[in-house]
């Protein structure tokens, strides 16, 4: 019995984890040496936020960073490049036919009505390049969207929450 108490408390807490409501990939260069990055430098070109969630985005981005044992160095080994854009949502939903329907079986006569609504938002979306400094190319690019944007609250709350789970994923684990 307590086993298969622990079976479904673990399979739930599974299932509890892995719903997120980002949509978050990355890729990397399979000839990147990984273990070699111990520095980074952020570069912000193509950051085009306010001043609050840009702040938000790079103070996260560097607390990951630092979690997985890098430092700030003006020479770096890494430039993290930092994007976000949003697009804007049409989101357009029905509902099966209600009402009263009629006499005759599947082929008389009656009334039905269906439903359809729409809803208009703007989601939010990051990119994190990776760019090894000595060679200047891409090596490793992590991707997440599905920020709230219209919601300054939402934002507030999700900005730490996709930048974690995006680089949950640095450094790759090779054949995964």
């Amino acid at each position: 019995m307590k086993k298969y108490f622990f079976l479904l408390l673990a399979s739930a807490t599974l299932g509890l984890t892995s719903c997120s409501p980002f949509n978050v990939r990355s890729d990397y260069a399979e000839t990147a040496n990984f273990n070699m990055y111990k520095t980074y430098k952020l570069r912000i070109d193509d950051l085009k936020l306010n001043d609050i969630d840009k702040d938000r985005v790079l103070n996260e981005v560097s607390k990951q960073l630092q979690m997985k044992g890098m430092s700030v160095a003006e020479n770096p080994d890494l430039i993290v490049n930092v994007k976000a854009n949003h697009k804007k949502i049409q989101d357009v939903q029905g509902a099966r036919p209600y009402g009263m329907y009629g006499w005759g079986g599947p082929f008389g006569w009656g009334v039905g009505m269906s439903r359809t609504w729409t809803s208009n938002y703007n989601e939010g979306a990051l990119v994190l390049d990776l760019i090894d400094a000595r060679t200047q190319k891409l090596v490793w690019q992590g991707i997440g969207s599905g920020i709230s944007v219209d919601s300054p609250r939402a934002k507030q709350r999700q900005i730490p929450e996709i930048v974690a789970e995006i680089m949950a994923n640095y450094p790759p684990q090779r054949g995964k």
